[in-house]
């Protein structure tokens, strides 16, 4: 009997898995962008952190945390209530290398001040890397990081906390945060009746002594295993923020009863649940009454992290599709050599290289605001606004490389499939994209002469590039018209791609100018690789985006 042969188990013609990468020094752009954004100091500490990030141990981790998604367990086997939600293994060592490299905290003195120097910006780049590999853990770390913007309106507290969230160790233990080696802290702010418009919060924050009891509910209740809460509730002041933790001081349990983890699209390793308050503990932040003031101050850092982490799934998708490209041969030459597919390409790597200068220059501001008022009001404006832009142009550069790689791409077997359901998270997450418009309108209504100052700004930055002056002008026209909500979306943008444009202006002079001809021109190609990039420009382009392998 003679053996069988298969011809289809010799496998050929297939890209080698795009592994063991150093996901920092590999990526040009993002490191002439720290770079100029004053982070150089860190290269060595980005590099260690993208070649452990970029390993194919931690890719693993990304898939297994996501093929196994968090359970809820409501009660134990005698029915008490445990409330508790467990994670596969993997989950916990994602969550243990962000907090080991800082992502939670970096940005923070140990007071819970702003760090200074260039933290912003080397954080944002650790984030960007760590987006590429798993994104679900990272809502838990973006907002323990951001909490400590809100909590600081109630100095007592945060001196308390600080101890604990200012460690880098990272304790999963079902126990009171004040007895853990570090914490994490979540947020719910959005109700049934009300999403976007959290002034309709019905839940109750009844006094009790110098603490509050809550009662109500939650739509969503933002990663329901940390350690406390930042809640929305109405006190008889009006709406407030409070502090609600795990525990209540006693050391029992808080009467947090979680109804169910809801059944996302996307953002599989991340539990967010459906929650009801039974009377739960939790003790005032800031002034009563003024819940919103004191929670947009944690809402402005995390809406800042949903552009960096789309910024992170966007490089992740072009370097797969790239290196997909230079390996995968077709009609006798590799996928690359093809002009088509190089002009795809060198459109998607113009895109990614535009933003990335962009969110590295809005963590500049970050890091300049506190003692930079023309920085302070660029940060004010531009959130917003680069939140808008990069979170949308996510989902539709993502699903370009899933075709560049073509059935493979969009089996689930590879990380392009996981990506595109992660995308569309960051633009509805921490306000929709009307809502990003109506607060860059709001920014310029209230602050007209710094939001014209930033515009001037820009002006001054984009006069040399094609199609600048003309797309500044039709900003300014457009905040000053006055049914400016009816325009508001291309005004914000032109507004983002006018800032792209400038960022990337300062860090790669000609590629801004392709940028600006290709983005900024009366009426732009919409599609990727419809723009008239030469050979010569493509291969700058994609020499930059990813050296070959």
């Amino acid at each position: 009997m003679t053996e069988s042969v298969f011809a289809t188990h010799e496998v050929f013609n297939q890209s080698p898995p795009f592994e063991d990468v150093d996901l920092f020094g590999a990526d040009r752009p993002l490191v002439e962008a720290v770079a100029l954004n004053q982070g150089s100091y860190a290269h060595v500490e980005l590099e260690a952190f993208g070649r452990n990030w970029g390993s194919a141990h931690m890719a693993d981790r990304g898939r297994l945390a996501n093929e196994h998604s968090p359970r809820l367990k409501s009660f134990d086997a005698k029915g008490l209530r445990r409330d508790q939600v467990e994670f596969h293994p993997a989950y916990h060592e994602l969550m243990s290398e962000s907090f080991h490299a800082g992502i939670h905290n970096s940005t923070w003195d140990g007071r819970g001040r702003p760090a200074g120097g260039s933290a912003e910006v080397v954080r944002a780049a650790k984030f960007y890397m760590a987006a590429q590999v798993e994104t679900g853990h990272l809502c838990p770390v973006t907002m323990t990081r951001a909490s400590v913007a809100a909590i600081a309106a109630q100095p007592d507290l945060l001196a308390q906390v600080m101890p604990v969230l200012g460690t880098k160790r990272y304790d999963s233990a079902f126990a009171p945060w004040s007895e853990k080696r570090g914490m994490s802290i979540g947020m719910g702010m959005t109700e049934k009746q009300g999403g976007t418009d959290v002034r309709s919060n019905a839940t109750r924050a009844i006094r009790d002594g110098d603490a509050y009891r809550i009662i109500g509910h939650k739509w969503f209740m933002s990663a329901p295993m940390c350690d406390a809460f930042l809640v929305l509730a109405q006190a008889d002041e009006g709406l407030s923020c409070f502090f609600m933790p795990r525990f209540k001081p006693d050391g029992s349990v808080n009467d947090i009863q979680f109804q169910r983890l809801k059944d996302k699209l996307g953002n599989r390793s991340n539990a967010s649940s459906e929650v009801e308050f039974a009377g739960a503990y939790a003790v005032p932040v800031g002034e009563p009454g003024r819940g919103i003031r004191t929670i947009i101050q944690m809402v402005q850092l995390t809406r800042q992290d949903c552009a960096i982490a789309s910024a992170g799934l966007m490089r992740s998708g072009l370097a797969h599709a790239l290196h997909h490209a230079r390996h995968r041969s077709v009609f006798q030459k590799h996928l690359i050599d093809h002009s088509l597919m190089r002009s795809v390409l060198a459109d998607m790597a113009l895109q990614v290289e535009a933003t990335v200068a962009l969110v590295m220059r809005l963590c500049r501001a970050f890091d300049q605001a506190p003692h930079d008022h023309l920085e302070a009001a660029y940060m004010r404006l531009m959130t917003p606004a680069v939140k808008y832009w990069v979170c949308k142009s996510a989902p539709p550069l993502v699903y370009e490389a899933m075709e560049c790689l073509g059935g493979n791409g969009y089996v689930e077997d590879g990380i392009l499939a996981r990506h595109y359901r992660e995308a569309p998270v960051n633009a509805i997450w921490e306000g929709s994209g009307n809502v990003m418009c109506l607060d860059v309108l709001r920014a310029m209504s209230r602050e007209s002469d710094a939001g014209t100052e930033v515009l001037q700004g820009l002006i001054q930055d984009t006069a040399g590039l094609t199609g600048g002056p003309a797309a500044a002008s039709l900003v300014a026209r457009a905040f000053l018209q006055a049914d400016n909500e009816r325009t508001a979306r291309l005004a914000v943008e032109t507004l983002a791609k006018l800032a792209a444009a400038a960022a990337l202006n300062e860090v790669h002079p000609p590629h801004a100018e392709l940028f600006a001809r290709t983005r900024l021109a009366p009426e732009p190609a919409t599609m990727y690789g419809a723009a008239d990039l030469s050979a010569d420009q493509a291969r700058s382009l994609l020499a930059r985006a990813l050296p070959e392998m």
